[in-house]
């Protein structure tokens, strides 16, 4: 998800005269020096992920802000402003760092330091990952998000988790569809922040519909407010992003279950 953040803003940023992509992926060791630099870090061993562009670049000002949430370059409709950050969020719930330099018109690089799981860890997990697994159904989901790399991604968790997975990428488009086929869905899961209609307007005139679909609500942002609002929407439960196969996983299979009872 990282990779494929990055990725995209580097396609964006080299869009007009295209450019060279580059991602080198390394092992590096820490000391207590290389600390100074990495304040949030400890000394020790750590994967070295880079990704650069050689697209137009940012200003100094703009990189102070561009882990904001909803702080985006791109024209209206184009863009969120969640990729950096979703990418931020993700590298500091590893206990990583990352960091960008970039100047204009040569280009950005991002340095993305992650700590490397011991052996012993890793096992731990793949018993546990083997003693517990993930719940799986075969029902239809409607999935609504205006982003085709998030709704790619979670399209193929789904899948893989068994489901038969319906994408739209504009709430619009979604609405009509669900007019004339709502009957075939079992579930929508919508992200909160899109153009045209937002996921809880799309909620609202798919509940007026259909009343007893359940629907998730997908937002970056983990608070008291967007909960409330959801459940007096009538909107079952919130995905948190950056999603995760087994929260996900979970999460449907609850919410399916419930509107079952």
């Amino acid at each position: 998800q990282l990779i494929m953040n990055l990725c995209t803003n580097s396609a964006h940023a080299m869009d007009d005269k295209g450019g060279i992509l580059s991602i080198s992926l390394n092992c590096i060791e820490l000391q207590d020096a290389d600390c100074r630099l990495y304040p949030s870090l400890t000394p020790g061993s750590y994967l070295n992920l880079e990704i650069s562009d050689t697209g137009v670049g940012m200003a100094p000002e703009l990189q102070k802000r561009i882990f904001d949430p909803y702080f985006t370059t791109k024209d209206k409709g184009k863009g969120t402003g969640l990729g950096l950050a979703v990418v931020h969020g993700i590298v500091k719930a590893y206990n990583g760092d990352i960091s960008v330099y970039s100047e204009p018109g040569k280009g950005t690089k991002f340095r993305i330091l992650l700590p490397m799981a011991e052996q012993e860890s890793l096992q731990q997990v793949q018993k546990l990952s083997c003693a517990e697994p993930m719940p799986t159904g075969t029902e239809h989901i409607l999935l609504v998000d205006d982003e085709p790399l998030i709704v790619e991604v979670t399209r193929k968790i789904l899948t893989k988790l068994g489901y038969r997975v319906t994408i739209q990428t504009s709430s619009r488009k979604a609405l009509d569809l669900y007019h004339s086929k709502g009957d075939e869905f079992d579930l929508v899961i919508t992200d909160l922040t899109m153009p045209e209609l937002t996921g809880t307007e799309l909620a609202q005139k798919i509940l007026a519909i259909r009343p007893e679909i359940p629907i998730i609500l997908c937002t970056g942002f983990n608070d008291k407010t967007n909960a409330e609002n959801a459940l007096k929407f009538g909107i079952k439960e919130l995905l948190f992003k950056p999603i995760i196969m087994k929260d996900i996983a979970e999460l449907v299979r609850r919410v399916l279950d419930d509107s079952d009872t």
